[in-house]
């Protein structure tokens, strides 16, 4: 009896652990087809909101015919300086307040909140004007930041540095799932100015591609579920002493029947 017990355990066991291999796999529905399917893919356009920092930059050429950016306010290089990491970003960037305008030497205070980042760049460039000739204004957003939780390899925020950040990207920078991550539902959670907004995703669907929640956009959080399957291996020295205890006490209840029966 104690012998088909443990039997039994292990076979509840490998069964347990078994994953095939689709289950695994990111799009496993897209077709081999070469450039034959394609998807529509809308980007979605972020407004500049309360709290955000933005890199801002002036450049034109002075008199000795050098290009140099009017807008630095320091001695030293703000590139490098913006380049060092979060710290570089907060002290160096135009961060917007809560009135939804940021305060520019020699030009101001500038309403960006609600415009999106061309859109930013269009309304200092014409501020620009007025003050220094045949000037470039670049506008970027140093706050982009994205947060992936849950089974995946390394959870944590992160900050991205490209335009745009689609969800399998995100999976990507958190080094990916992990044994017990889930594939098919995805979860994504919005924060805008009429609440939070959550995207399910299947990263197996191929239809994933024209969802949505697959660009990310600022601020916006990862969530990545367990597999049934990591409840039962975080309970199994439960199941497997229960197993053992029950095991061993019909085990000695036979015994103790089988010695006393003769």
């Amino acid at each position: 009896m104690k012998h088909n017990l443990l039997i039994i355990s292990a076979a509840i066991l490998l069964a347990s652990a078994c994953t095939s291999q689709k289950k695994l796999a990111y799009l496993n529905n897209l077709t081999e087809t070469e450039g034959e399917e394609t998807f529509t893919m809308t980007i979605p356009g972020y407004q500049i909101k309360p709290r955000d920092i933005l890199y801002i930059s002036a450049k034109a050429m002075n008199p000795e015919g050098s290009i140099i950016d009017f807008l630095l306010t320091t001695g030293g290089n703000t590139s490098s300086s913006l380049s060092q990491g979060e710290s570089g970003g907060y002290l160096y960037g135009y961060d917007v307040n809560s009135e939804g305008s940021i305060r520019i030497p020699v030009l101001g205070l500038i309403k960006v909140s609600g415009l999106t980042l061309e859109e930013a760049r269009n309304v200092i460039q014409d501020s620009t004007d007025k003050v220094f000739k045949n000037s470039t204004v670049e506008c970027k957003l140093l706050s982009y930041k994205f947060t992936v939780i849950g089974e995946v390899k390394s959870p944590g925020t992160y900050i991205n540095y490209n335009n745009y950040l689609t969800v399998l990207e995100a999976v990507g920078r958190a080094g990916g799932l992990n044994d017990f991550g889930r594939r098919d539902n995805v979860l994504v959670v919005r924060s805008g100015e009429n609440g939070t907004e959550p995207f399910r995703l299947n990263l197996q669907d191929k239809k994933i591609l024209s969802s949505e929640g697959y660009f990310l956009l600022p601020n916006d959080v990862v969530i990545i579920e367990p597999e049934s399957k990591k409840i039962f291996n975080l309970n199994l020295p439960t199941f497997s002493f229960i197993l053992t205890s029950v095991s061993s006490a019909i085990t000695t209840t036979l015994l103790l029947i089988n010695y006393f029966g003769k």
